[in-house]
């Protein structure tokens, strides 16, 4: 993990291998930046969340569990605001054409809800073009 100090906040980075294992050292690095920041539970809660979605969707659907290809996640981080960034080598997909997992048809589905628990937990969600990378912005 590479850590760079600014007087804006801290910079950190990780380079996960796509397999499941890696979402320890994610954890671990939500747990740290969580107590340096004294990020309240609720806030805590969805970053954990949110990021286990969106870096479980890179190994398995973008990275195609390939221990060859990496999941990165950068997080900037001061104490009002923490933006993480996940991307993964794979082609994409179309985020705004997901079926809504709310709809009756959908709702016993086992997988399709991770965007929409992202989308609806982080204060904000972008995700770029090609939909292999995405920007959670949480306020602290």
């Amino acid at each position: 993990m590479q850590q760079a100090n600014a007087q804006t906040g801290d910079l950190y980075t990780l380079q996960l291998p796509s397999k499941l294992e890696s979402i320890t050292a994610l954890e671990n690095l939500i747990e740290e930046i969580a107590d340096k920041y004294q990020i309240g539970e609720d806030t805590f809660g969805n970053m954990m969340t949110c990021l286990n979605e969106a870096v479980i969707n890179a190994i398995i659907h973008g990275n195609k569990q390939d221990p060859a290809k990496k999941v990165i996640v950068n997080v900037d981080v001061d104490s009002k605001r923490a933006i993480w960034t996940i991307t993964d080598e794979g082609k994409g997909f179309d985020y705004v054409h997901l079926a809504d997992p709310t709809a009756p048809e959908n709702l016993e589905n086992l997988s399709g809800r991770g965007v929409f628990i992202i989308k609806h937990l982080a204060d904000q969600c972008v995700f770029n073009d090609a939909g292999n990378e995405v920007e959670l912005l949480f306020k602290i």
